[in-house]
């Protein structure tokens, strides 16, 4: 049976890509051909995907915690959060870019890890 915890788990996984997925594209249409700079580089996305990313991340690293006892999991996915809202601070451009990736990167490696060792 999957818990509710590892589906989140596996939201994480999918949104962190996700996350990384919308920089990568964004960068390459505005900067190579121009457009979706109004839509994809939009601060609401930012700011909605990172809140879900918090939303997330301490329900299903917290509950982790509770039943396998690894804070690892919690430490890397709370230092994936801090790089993404360190990446609000730059605004758009190549450090936002740098520390996005790297944070939704940590992210979803502790979603993975967090399932890992629940099973």
């Amino acid at each position: 049976m999957v818990l509710i915890r590892d589906r989140l788990d596996r939201l994480g996984v999918l949104v962190s890509g996700l996350c990384a997925l919308h920089c990568v594209a964004g960068i390459l249409l505005v900067a190579g051909l121009g457009i979706g700079g109004e839509v994809l580089l939009d601060p609401s996305i930012h700011r909605f995907g990172l809140a879900l990313a918090i939303v997330v991340g301490a329900i299903t690293l917290g509950l982790g915690i509770l039943k396998h006892g690894d804070l690892r999991p919690l430490q890397l996915g709370g230092t994936g959060l801090g790089l993404m809202i360190g990446a609000l601070v730059f605004g758009h451009g190549p450090a936002e870019a740098v520390l996005t990736i790297a944070g939704v990167s940590l992210l979803g490696w502790a979603h993975i890890h967090n399932l890992r060792l629940s099973n």
